[in-house]
């Protein structure tokens, strides 16, 4: 597994080595969206990785939609993710943050007051999520944006890539699948417009695209990244041709060069999502879902990307690095504390003895 323990470079961004953790909501913020002091512990306890990308976080009050996670738009949230960064750092790590505003896919009673849920098309999501005050509830009608909310919105990501780098973040990622605002534009079941953003997946893709564009000309685009996952259904997605939408992304960013492309695994048995990357992105893949060390060192060696990231690896083995290079056993972890409070299931998961 050699290779997986090689330095790399993405853009901007050098990593030690080519084991990134992939970021995953774990709801430990506070109600006002604040980083918390388990972040800090959480997040240092994994600096060894050659890349941590922070878990989705709002850009704007309207990105909220779930309960506890965090935003980056006010003075308290950027310092509060400065403590986590200065951690990471003085522990050798090195952190982009993933931006996620997720559209329909959200509760009002997640929400601080007067934030709206917004979305391409009104539209709901035929799911439900949780909140801490009522349980599971179903998300909310959306409003349909104007022109004037999408020019809004893309100065917010904008302004989130600059608070970013402001928080001590190497970059930023754009979260551009699990059913959330960009894929929303791009699927075209959640997108019924009859405008410049609906309609042909051109138009469909076009919200993204700018948004990438927005944030490259605010802090590089060597310090940007995106990731995808062609014909994920979750969060009540549907797409008519999820490969052709991935592709039409792909081009449409390609002269930005940006540092990375984040490229899960599709759930369509027929369609190689790492193969469509390679295809229409000259941006550095990171693969993700699915690996363990060997798969991982073997997908490397064949040329499919040039790192792999580990999520549910890396909750239970702060250590995972480490577990890796000596081929220690890997432990699991507690799916009942993914998702509560506290530090318990989430800051104590110990070292290999």
């Amino acid at each position: 597994m050699t290779l997986l323990f090689e330095p790399v470079r993405l853009g901007e961004l050098e990593l030690a080595n080519r084991i990134v953790m992939a970021p995953m909501t774990r709801s430990r913020a506070t109600d006002q969206a604040v980083p918390t002091a388990e972040m800090v512990d959480y997040y240092r306890q994994r600096a060894s990785a050659g890349l941590i990308i922070a878990e989705g976080t709002a850009p704007c009050a309207d990105g909220l939609g779930y309960c506890r996670t965090p935003a980056i738009y006010n003075t308290a949230q950027i310092a509060g993710w400065r403590k986590v960064t200065d951690a990471v750092r003085n522990a050798g790590g090195r952190m982009v943050l993933q931006l996620m505003h997720v559209g329909r896919a959200a509760s009002w009673l997640n929400k601080p007051a007067g934030a709206r849920t917004l979305a391409p098309s009104t539209l709901r999501a035929r799911t439900q999520l949780f909140t801490d005050s009522a349980g599971l509830v179903d998300t909310d009608e959306p409003q349909a944006m104007t022109q004037e909310d999408i020019d809004q919105v893309i100065g917010h990501y904008r302004r989130a890539a600059l608070d970013a780098r402001e928080a001590g973040f190497e970059g930023v990622e754009l979260h551009c699948t699990s059913g959330y605002l960009p894929m929303q534009f791009m699927a075209s079941g959640s997108n019924q417009r009859s405008d410049g953003y609906g309609g042909s997946v051109e138009n469909r893709v076009r919200f993204p695209v700018e948004v990438l564009q927005a944030m490259s000309a605010a802090i590089g685009s060597g310090r940007v990244g995106v990731r995808l996952c062609p014909g994920n259904p979750y969060n009540d997605i549907s797409d008519a041709d999820p490969a052709a939408t991935a592709a039409a992304l792909c081009r449409a960013v390609e002269p930005l060069r940006l540092a990375y492309l984040h490229i899960m695994r599709s759930p369509l048995a027929e369609l190689d999502a790492f193969a469509l990357a390679r295809r229409h992105s000259r941006s550095g893949l990171i693969l993700n879902d699915g690996f363990d060390g060997p798969s991982a060192a073997a997908a490397l060696e064949a040329g499919q990307g040039v790192a792999v990231s580990f999520a549910r690896h890396f909750i239970g083995n702060p250590d995972l690095v480490a577990r890796l290079r000596a081929g220690l056993p890997l432990a699991g972890f507690d799916r009942k504390t993914l998702y509560t409070k506290g530090a318990r299931g989430y800051s104590d998961y110990p070292n290999h003895a």
